[in-house]
């Protein structure tokens, strides 16, 4: 990702109050604060140093490059709205992981109301149906197959293998129960398993 995002200079974040960071934290702290106080410049940094680890959640969670990119840049402007509530309990790279993922899930949220209000009656297909292509010769890489996933399984995976969470916290971050969060990454695995080896 190329561009860096425009954050709205007339809605300065409030000051936030810095507690002692993580030690992996500590030479963030400074910018935090500046940024916080509403120094475009300094998150800006703050943009260019996570920008990545942010657009590769994202893609990870969404699965389309566009709406991944789309989704990083929201993330980052939720973050300048919301940089007052950090505190600096933890690293500014976690605070903003779970800034990234509530945009996620929140993005995933709206859209799954969407379509729900626009949905014909009688439209009992499976989704995935149509989209599914056969099976080629060539290897399918990680990424790839990580992408291929349902939705939920995607989500649950990415959130519990990639990113550490663990099974409460993905139940808590995605609303869901936490058996429904094993027998997801349950799935998700099976898939991968199948799709890696065929």
């Amino acid at each position: 990702m190329e561009t860096i995002a425009t954050f709205p200079t007339d809605v300065a974040p409030p000051v936030a109050v810095m507690t002692e960071a993580n030690s992996s934290d500590r030479g963030k702290s400074g910018l935090v604060e500046r940024a916080a106080a509403g120094d475009v410049e300094a998150f800006e940094e703050l943009y260019r140093a996570n920008v990545g680890r942010v657009y590769a959640l994202c893609l990870r969670m969404a699965g389309d490059p566009t709406l991944a990119e789309e989704l990083a840049q929201e993330a980052f402007v939720r973050a300048w709205q919301k940089l007052g509530s950090f505190r600096g309990a933890s690293a500014f790279s976690t605070w903003l992981h779970r800034v990234t993922v509530n945009v996620v899930l929140g993005h995933r949220r709206s859209t799954i109301r969407r379509e729900a209000r626009v949905r014909p009656l009688g439209d009992d297909l499976p989704r995935d149906v149509a989209g599914r292509e056969a099976g080629t010769a060539e290897s399918i890489d990680l990424e790839r197959a990580i992408s291929s996933l349902p939705d939920g399984a995607r989500k649950v995976f990415v959130l519990h293998d990639v990113e550490g969470f663990r099974h409460q916290e993905v139940s808590h971050v995605m609303g869901i129960a936490v058996g429904t969060s094993k027998a997801q990454l349950h799935r998700a695995r099976k898939l991968l398993r199948k799709a890696l080896t065929s």
